[in-house]
């Protein structure tokens, strides 16, 4: 089968509540689960918490099981292979049989059905890729970066600065809104980034949210661009 794990632990510190604060009318974690439910490529969806209202908010918009997440598993520091690494055993414990596994953030109004398909697709047609995630094109060559030391700039690649911006190699990051692994993959700890296949999304698509101000971008963001999200 295959399943969903959201990580969705309370205590979050730079924004109170995250992962069920208020977003555009409803908790934020509503539009990840309404995604993955419209996308019926998903047997089960788990929610991994510590915190009794956040799973009670999830079952109430489409969760299928909530998982109880300890204290070592809690913390600022825990990771996400660790967390989900848990959810697999419980489940199994449970009597469930998982062939793959999405781990799907939820703070994540952004996820697009047909990334998910895309990716599950994908996977199931080459078992040599451990795992499949979104990624976004950084706008501006990252040749021309650089530090600030006293206010002062120190380039990254100080040679490069003058190329053109058509003549730089196009670079990569991470969105930041799922990792589609098989079950074997998250057990065996294999490293969510080596060995991955990319899917790139437009940027508009992606949104990283840790703060305030990200929040209200967020916001500003779905609303315009609400009808080419699904």
């Amino acid at each position: 089968m295959n399943i969903v794990i959201i990580p969705a632990r309370s205590g979050s510190k730079r924004i109170k509540n995250k992962n069920i604060k208020n977003f555009l009318g409803f908790p934020i974690i509503k539009y990840p689960l309404k995604t993955i439910i419209k996308s019926k490529i998903i047997d089960m969806i788990t929610v991994s918490t510590n915190s009794k209202k956040i799973g009670k908010i999830s079952k109430k918009y489409g969760a299928d099981l909530i998982l109880s997440r300890n204290k070592k598993l809690s913390n600022d520091y825990s990771t996400t292979h660790q967390v989900v690494k848990d959810a697999i055993i419980k489940l199994e414990k449970l009597n469930y049989k998982i062939d793959n596994v999405f781990c799907i953030y939820p703070c994540n109004p952004f996820l697009n059905i047909n990334d998910l398909k895309k990716a599950i697709s994908i996977l199931k047609k080459n078992n040599k890729i451990k795992y499949i995630f979104p990624g976004v094109r950084y706008s501006h060559p990252i040749e021309r970066a650089f530090s600030l030391q006293k206010n002062f700039a120190k380039f990254l690649k100080k040679k490069k600065t003058s190329m053109r911006t058509q003549d730089c190699k196009p670079y990569y990051h991470d969105a930041g809104q799922f990792y589609l692994g098989s079950r074997d993959s998250w057990m065996k700890n294999e490293d969510i980034h080596n060995s991955s296949y990319v899917i790139e999304i437009p940027s508009f698509r992606a949104l990283d949210i840790d703060s305030i101000d990200d929040w209200k971008k967020a916001e500003i963001l779905y609303k315009s661009n609400k009808n080419q999200l699904i």
